[in-house]
């Protein structure tokens, strides 16, 4: 696209954006002023309505579980919406028509930090209301996402999903070599032999080893209480590899393989009700289009690689599975 075309659809986009911008602001106004405040809005415009009526609520846990960034009015959300997961928990908690959460994870994991808050909140609503959580896996419940799982009452999984990889990873890159050959040297002014982790000397590696080992024991500790198992039943298992549906109940990690709608099913009967309801999204009319007007912008070469090196190793610790492409 020739870069008129490019400043044209920018400045049309703008009109539609300012006009769409006071027909919202109008909107929301109005309804300051008639009082409608019947449907509460989460964090990234998410709708809270509840049934008035005993349901069950749809928590989904889908892509990658790591912390919830708001980009304002022209964010688009896509994947696991962290804050608004834990909202929509939190409102749960107090809605008596709520009688359970049917937990839907389809997840390869996340970051240790808001794998173990998911976690956390899933089991203060069980502590707290006495309510029930069933788990289904789909595609994926590796990680971080098995780690949600063990929350649940009872886990039920297609026949096809990937699940386990107990464990924790911290990854980055070592590029001395590149700057050596590139003639870049890179050096840094600390206040400890600690204080600059780049080179990962044996000594900075045992340090994160240790911090590591500690996130692990804490994720075989959930993985015992949750499935009534053995720690050392657990660390057995939780050397990182996946395991099939059919290997994960052969070791007691999760309860029965079946279909989504039979499970549903199995639980609409052993709750009493067979509504089922789940906060929705309006769509963001202003974020797709400028999605696409970026999609229309072609990256350097140095975008690319910062972007790919940002989405693959950070550094953070991770409750994470690799998935093979």
């Amino acid at each position: 696209m020739k870069a008129k075309q490019i400043i044209g659809l920018i400045v049309a986009a703008a009109v539609f954006i300012v006009t769409g911008a006071a027909s919202v602001l109008t909107d929301a106004l109005s309804d300051r002023i008639l009082g409608d405040t019947a449907e509460e809005i989460l964090t990234g415009g998410v709708e809270f309505s509840s049934p008035m009526e005993d349901y069950i609520a749809v928590v989904r846990v889908e892509g990658t579980i790591q912390e919830q960034v708001d980009t304002g009015l022209f964010a688009e959300l896509e994947g696991y919406q962290h804050t608004t997961t834990m909202e929509y928990i939190d409102r749960l908690m107090m809605d008596d028509h709520n009688r359970g959460i049917l937990l839907y994870v389809d997840s390869p994991g996340g970051t240790v930090y808001e794998s173990e808050e998911l976690y956390d909140r899933l089991q203060e609503y069980r502590d707290l209301t006495g309510r029930p959580i069933w788990c289904y896996m789909a595609h994926y419940a590796a990680s971080g996402g098995y780690m949600a799982a063990v929350a649940s009452d009872k886990i039920y999984a297609n026949m096809n999903t990937v699940t386990g990889s107990i464990g924790v990873i911290m990854s980055g890159y070592d590029m001395t070599g590149l700057y050596e050959k590139l003639g870049i040297r890179y050096y840094s002014i600390t206040s400890g032999d600690y204080k600059d982790s780049s080179q990962m000397t044996e000594d900075q590696m045992a340090i994160y080893q240790s911090q590591v080992d500690e996130c692990y024991a804490r994720f075989v500790e959930k993985v015992s209480t949750g499935r009534g198992m053995d720690a050392d039943e657990v660390t057995a298992l939780a050397d990182g590899r996946t395991y099939t549906a059919q290997q994960a109940k052969d070791n007691g990690l999760i309860d029965e393989i079946s279909s989504y709608e039979d499970m549903k099913y199995q639980m609409e009967e052993e709750l009493g009700t067979d509504t089922f309801y789940e906060p929705s999204a309006g769509e963001n009319v202003f974020a797709s289009l400028f999605a696409q007007i970026r999609d229309m912008v072609p990256k350097s070469e140095a975008q690319v690689l910062s972007e790919t090196a940002d989405e693959m190793e950070s550094g953070v610790l991770m409750y994470y599975a690799e998935q093979l492409q």
